[in-house]
C-alpha cells in the first residue's frame, strides 16, 4: 500500500514545487518592474534635486559617502542576523524600512523650505542605508532560494531586460515631468511615482514563498548576474557596480571576526585587494562631481539628464549580453585591466564637454565599459579568493570597497572646491589611469 501511495505523493509534491517556482518567478518579474520605476524616478533624481536646491559640493559627496559609511559598520553584524531569520520577512521588512525614504521625500519637498531640505535629505539617506544594507545582503539569498539553478540564467536575463525597459521609460517620463512642471511640484510627483514603484516592488517580494524557512545550503560562490541593486538609495553616475557584492555572499558563510578579516593582508591577496581599493577610490572620486558638472557647468536641464542616464544604463544592460563570450575569449583578468583603463574616458570626455553632445558619448562609452567590467570584476575577485577561506577574504574586500567609496566621494568634492569642477574631472581621469596601472601590475 505504501509503495502505491508514495509515487503519487512524490508527484504531488513535485507539482506543488513547480507551481511555487513559477509563482515566485512571476513575482520576481513584477518586483523588478517596480524597482525599475523606483530607480528611474526617485533614485535617479535625488542627487540632481539636492544640487538644484543649492547643496554644497561636500553635501553632494555625502550622498554617496554616507551609505558607504553605514555599510562599513553594518555589513558584518547584518550578515549573521539575516542568516538567522526567515528570508522572506527579512527581505520584505527591510525593503519597507529602506523605502520609507521616498514618501518622506514627497513631504520634505512640499512642506520644508529649500535651505532646510538638504540636511533632512542627508539624514533620511543615512537612516535608509541601515535596512538597505540588510536588504542588499538578503535579496541575493532569497533569489537563489526562490529560483532553481537551471532557471536562473533565463530569469536573470528577463529581469535585466525588464529593469532596462522600466528604468528607461521612467527616466524619460521623469525628465518630461520636470521639464513641464514647476520644480517643487515636479520633483514631488517624481518622488511620489518612485514611492509607488517601491511599494509595488516590496509587495511582490512579500508574495514569494520558499520551501525552507531558513537558508542552509552551501553557497557555491558565483555571482547571479542580476542587475537589480536592492538597497540602493542614490543612483551614482558612472558607478553602477553592486556595492554589496561581497557582503551578499556572507549570508551563506560564517561571519569572520576582525582579526580573521585582516589575515589575508599578509597573503598574495593583500596586494590584489590594495589594487581594488585604489580602483574603487579612483572610481568614486568623480561620482559627485558628475552631477555637479551637469547642473552647474554644462547647464543640462532635467530632461537632458534623464536622457544621459537612460543612455548609460540602456547601453550597459544591452552590452552585458556579450560578457560571457568576451570572458571565454579574453579571461577575467584582461577584461578587468582593460576596463579599468577605459573607465578613465568617462571623466575625460565629461571634462571636455560644454553641452549634452559629448556627455552622451561619455554615457555610451561608460555604459559599454561597465557592462563588461562589472561582471568581470566580480568573477576575478572570486578567482583570487581561496575556497578554504572565503569569508575573511570577502569581508576584507567589502571593507576596502566601502572605505574607498567613503574616502573617494569626499576627496572628489574637496578637489572640486580647490580647483573647480572641470579641472577636478581631469584629476579624476589621471587617478583612474593610475588605478588601471595598479590593476595591471597587481590584479
Amino acid at each position: 500500500m505504501t509503495s502505491s501511495v508514495s509515487p503519487s505523493l512524490e508527484a504531488a509534491a513535485s507539482n506543488a514545487a513547480a507551481i511555487d517556482t513559477e509563482r515566485n518567478i512571476r513575482h520576481l518579474y513584477h518586483e523588478i518592474g517596480g524597482f525599475g520605476v523606483l530607480s528611474g524616478t526617485a533614485v535617479a533624481f535625488l542627487a540632481i534635486y539636492a544640487t538644484r536646491l543649492g547643496a554644497a559640493n561636500w553635501q553632494i559627496g555625502l550622498l554617496t559617502a554616507l551609505p558607504a559609511l553605514v555599510n562599513l559598520f553594518v555589513t558584518l553584524p547584518a550578515g549573521p542576523w539575516v542568516a538567522s531569520h526567515r528570508l522572506v520577512p527579512v527581505v520584505f521588512w527591510t525593503s519597507v524600512g529602506q523605502r520609507l525614504i521616498y514618501p518622506s521625500l514627497v513631504l520634505v519637498t512640499l512642506l520644508l523650505a529649500a535651505p532646510a531640505q538638504v540636511p533632512v535629505i542627508l539624514i533620511l539617506v543615512t537612516l535608509a542605508s541601515i535596512p538597505g544594507t540588510a536588504l542588499a545582503i538578503a535579496f541575493n539569498a532569497l533569489f537563489a532560494e526562490a529560483v532553481p539553478e537551471p532557471r536562473r540564467g533565463d530569469v536573470v536575463g528577463k529581469r535585466n531586460a525588464l529593469l532596462a525597459l522600466t528604468m528607461l521609460v521612467s527616466l524619460l517620463v521623469s525628465g518630461q515631468i520636470l521639464r513641464l512642471l514647476p520644480p517643487m511640484h515636479g520633483y514631488a510627483i517624481v518622488f511620489a511615482i518612485g514611492a509607488l514603484g517601491a511599494a509595488y516592488s516590496s509587495y511582490h517580494l512579500f508574495q514569494i514563498r520558499l520551501a525552507l524557512p531558513m537558508v542552509h545550503r552551501q553557497y557555491k560562490g558565483m555571482p547571479l548576474g542580476d542587475a537589480g541593486r536592492s538597497g540602493r538609495v542614490v543612483l551614482s553616475p558612472d558607478a553602477p557596480l553592486t556595492r554589496l557584492f561581497a557582503s551578499r555572499m556572507l549570508t551563506r558563510l560564517p561571519t569572520p571576526r576582525l582579526p580573521a578579516v585582516l589575515r589575508p593582508l599578509r597573503t598574495p591577496f593583500g596586494p590584489f585587494v590594495f589594487s581594488l581599493f585604489a580602483f574603487h577610490f579612483a572610481q568614486y572620486v568623480p561620482v559627485a562631481i558628475f552631477t555637479l558638472f551637469w547642473v552647474r557647468v554644462a547647464k543640462l536641464n532635467d530632461a537632458q539628464i534623464s536622457i544621459v542616464n537612460a543612455t548609460f544604463y540602456t547601453v550597459m544592460l544591452a552590452a552585458s549580453l556579450r560578457l560571457g563570450r568576451l570572458t571565454q575569449r579574453y579571461g577575467n583578468r584582461r577584461l578587468v585591466v582593460t576596463g579599468g583603463f577605459l573607465l578613465s574616458t568617462y571623466p575625460l570626455l565629461t571634462a571636455l564637454s560644454w553641452n549634452i553632445a559629448l556627455i552622451l558619448v561619455a554615457a555610451v562609452v561608460g555604459g559599454a565599459v561597465w557592462a563588461v567590467l562589472g561582471g568581470a570584476l566580480s568573477n576575478r575577485l572570486l578567482e583570487r579568493i581561496p575556497a578554504n577561506d572565503r569569508p575573511s577574504h570577502l569581508a576584507l574586500y567589502n571593507m576596502a570597497l566601502n572605505a574607498a567609496m567613503l574616502i573617494g566621494a569626499m576627496t572628489g568634492t574637496t578637489i572640486a572646491d580647490a580647483v573647480g569642477l572641470r579641472t577636478a574631472l581631469f584629476v579624476a581621469f589621471a587617478l583612474r589611469v593610475g588605478a588601471g596601472v595598479l590593476l595591471w601590475r597587481l590584479g
